[in-house]
């Protein structure tokens, strides 16, 4: 039975990559992109190999201000259900990175300045280029938003992440604070 699934499973992946190929800067032969939401922008999103978006993610690289976007997802990543993530200049995620359900990933947000428009009416703006370091792991309802997330390093489930968090770290809370860093010295994970 196992083999019969895999072997539907190949077959599934083929033909999305046959079909879907050249609309993308780069999606690789093996990258698995499971009933998406949306996809916009895709001539600049790059997809490694062995990356699995699950169902009902929504990917968007959205060219504003004359800045041609990327949007990378670096081979082996697992993207959870119903991630939302959003580049206009830059999101870089690495390798083997893992993330749960309804993440949001962006490098921008709407503009609010102008209080005589709705803000759904104001531009929307560059915060920060993202990148999320590899083997980091983003827990359930993560928001990642203008910051970058070391390698290796756990944001716990609910956090908002505005600022930096450095590789081998466990980040919290809203705004996401450092609770852990991983001592190299002891190999242990110390609190902070």
């Amino acid at each position: 039975m196992n083999k019969i699934k895999y072997l539907i499973f190949t077959i599934k992946a083929a033909l999305f990559y046959i079909s879907n190929c050249w609309k993308f800067k780069h999606l690789a032969f093996k990258a698995n992109i499971i009933k998406p939401l949306r996809l916009n922008g895709a001539k600049y999103m790059s997809i490694g190999t062995g990356a699995t978006i699950q169902s009902y993610s929504w990917l968007i690289a959205w060219k504003i201000d004359n800045y041609d976007p990327e949007l990378s997802i670096g081979p082996g990543c697992a993207i959870g259900d119903f991630n939302h993530i959003a580049a206009v200049r830059k999101v870089i995620i690495g390798n083997n990175v893992l993330t749960a359900n309804r993440v949001y990933i962006s490098d921008n947000l709407h503009s609010f300045e102008d209080i005589t428009k709705p803000v759904m009416h104001q531009p929307i703006k560059f915060k920060s280029e993202v990148i999320i370091g590899d083997g980091a792991w983003l827990g359930e309802n993560v928001c990642i938003i203008g910051a970058k997330v070391g390698k290796n390093s756990v944001i716990g489930a609910n956090s908002v992440v505005t600022r930096d968090i450095p590789d081998f770290c466990v980040a919290v809370g809203s705004p996401a604070k450092v609770i852990k860093r991983y001592n190299a010295s002891t190999k242990v994970w110390d609190n902070v």
